[in-house]
């Protein structure tokens, strides 16, 4: 598994309607090719972290365009339009 994980800032203010914007989403970011999880945590100052979990590192490196191009349907609410990171996934537990 390899895991993407981007740093996000929101302008002040915006959170309500990032988050809104955010779940219009849903139907395009889960279906992202290989996508098996995706996390949204945010601090009330509106800096928070997506972390989308994926089959491969292939298929993360596949969806880049497509990824952009969600980041940029936020650009209203971003103090900047944020880069990913990749990284292998080293453990994955749940209970």
């Amino acid at each position: 598994m390899f895991a993407r994980i981007t740093r996000f800032q929101l302008k002040p203010g915006t959170r309500d309607a990032a988050m809104a914007t955010m779940e219009s989403m849903k139907a395009d970011i889960m279906a992202l090719p290989g996508l098996k999880e995706f996390i949204n945590v945010m601090n009330e100052d509106g800096k928070g972290y997506v972390v989308s979990v994926v089959e491969t590192r292939e298929l993360s490196d596949a969806n880049a365009d497509k990824v952009t191009a969600l980041w940029k349907r936020m650009a209203d609410h971003l103090a900047e339009i944020p880069q990913p990171e990749g990284f292998d996934v080293g453990a994955h537990w749940t209970k």
